[in-house]
């Protein structure tokens, strides 16, 4: 075989670990359908930004390809797939089912296949069964699979990728002690455990994340209702509270915590527990307009709002499954004008400036580092005396989810 890993979908979970196994001294091949992407990882450019690897593709060696059949020429191949959710709360694996067909006619014996992707419960038994229906593999014997589930947060992979402990869910002993040994390279502590067992951890990471913020953005609405400010009521929850700790709210959302719940709500033994969860987040957008509305007398039409942030996470550019756009999209619907500023993300946008001058509402819907500065609120004071400001993030630390510029002006005083 040509080379030691194939993995095959080169995104943001992708990418970084086949520059990380090219780094750590393994012959790797990349596959992706994206011509655009592959154009620029053949150009030693990142497509998306993630810190550390511009300086890794740059230096390291890594084979490209456009067929999923290709990958079959590595000993061990790496599936770093989308595994969205069905609009029926189902997870839709149609993506790793081709690929998989794709794979069929040239897996070996001695091949290890290993899932990366987030998948609902069953998925690896799934993979396993399906190389044992059509092939007549003895996994366990002839070829080997395993979920290594990806649980590092963006911006962050060259850090966790050697900390955090890496689990393991082999299909019977040779195959978690297979994937072991391929993931030994890269540092990080081995946990071996049952391919369901490493499945529940990473969908229930994710869906403990959603259901955590969840509760401080029901509390923001709750805030509304009584007149309350709920940055007041979160400090007094937490402080020299030993059982305190609720965060603070925000628009909560991104490709993972959006859609991972539906894994475990599929077969739920108690159903719309975690659609609840999705909802408060979902509605965080409305809520925010319907606060606008309020205080602006009713009507958004032909009002100038600038929304601060596309990206579903501070400082990251990636706006997959992001509420801003939910949040742009309600706007417009009530005929206002928008505005949008994003300093990190690729789709263009106005400038800070633009974006902001003559606003009659500021909205931050993104929490990025540029917007908590002094220098931020400045210019709105400047550019916008009279605008009306809204941050469920406290980013430019209002203290107030809604808050005119008059008003902030006169507390910082």
């Amino acid at each position: 075989m040509r080379y030691d890993v194939s993995v095959i979908g080169l995104g943001r979970i992708g990418l970084p670990l086949a520059l990380s196994f090219a780094d750590h001294g393994l012959s790797v091949l990349g596959v992706d359908s994206d011509q655009e992407r592959l154009g620029a990882i053949r150009e030693r450019r990142m497509p998306f930004k993630e810190p550390g690897t511009d300086e890794l593709i740059a230096r390291v060696e890594l084979g490209t390809s456009t067929r999923a059949a290709d990958a079959a020429e590595a000993r061990a191949i790496v599936l770093t797939l989308g595994t969205p959710a069905l609009s029926h709360i189902e997870i839709d694996i149609r993506d790793i089912r081709t690929v998989l067909d794709d794979l069929l006619p040239h897996l070996r014996e001695g091949h290890l296949l290993v899932l990366r992707s987030t998948v609902a419960p069953g998925t690896t038994e799934f993979v396993a069964g399906y190389l044992e229906k059509h092939r007549g593999f003895r996994v366990g014997e002839d070829i080997f699979v395993a979920h290594v589930p990806e649980r590092i947060a963006a911006d962050k992979f060259m850090e966790e990728i050697s900390s955090l402990p890496c689990i393991v869910g082999g299909i019977g002993e040779a195959s978690g002690e297979r994937a072991a040994q391929l993931f030994e390279p890269l540092g990080a502590p081995i946990v071996q455990t049952t391919p369901v067992q490493a499945e529940l951890a990473k969908i229930w990471t994710n869906i403990l994340r959603y259901a955590t913020f969840a509760l401080p953005n029901l509390l923001m609405m709750d805030c509304e209702r009584y007149g309350a400010n709920v940055f007041d009521v979160i400090e007094l929850i937490n402080r020299d509270y030993p059982r305190g700790g609720i965060k603070m709210p925000g628009l909560t959302a991104g490709t993972c915590l959006r859609k991972d719940f539906a894994f475990s709500e599929e077969r739920s033994s108690a159903p719309g527990m975690l659609l609840a969860v999705s909802r408060v987040h979902e509605t965080v957008p409305l809520f925010l307009v319907d606060g606008v509305k309020r205080r602006l007398g009713g009507s958004l039409r032909e009002k100038r709002i600038a929304v601060l942030g596309l990206a579903f996470k501070s400082d990251t550019d990636d706006e997959r499954d992001s509420l801003s756009h939910k949040l742009i999209r309600l706007l417009e619907r009530e005929l206002a004008d928008v505005a949008v500023h994003d300093p990190v993300v690729a789709t263009p946008t106005s400038s800070f400036d633009e974006a902001v001058a003559g606003a009659e509402v500021v909205i931050v819907a993104t929490n990025h580092s540029a917007y908590s500065t002094p220098e931020s609120l400045r210019a709105i004071a400047e550019q916008a005396p009279d605008a009306l400001i809204v941050d469920p993030w406290n980013a430019l630390g209002t203290a107030q989810v809604f808050a005119y510029v008059a008003e902030v002006a006169a507390l910082r005083a």
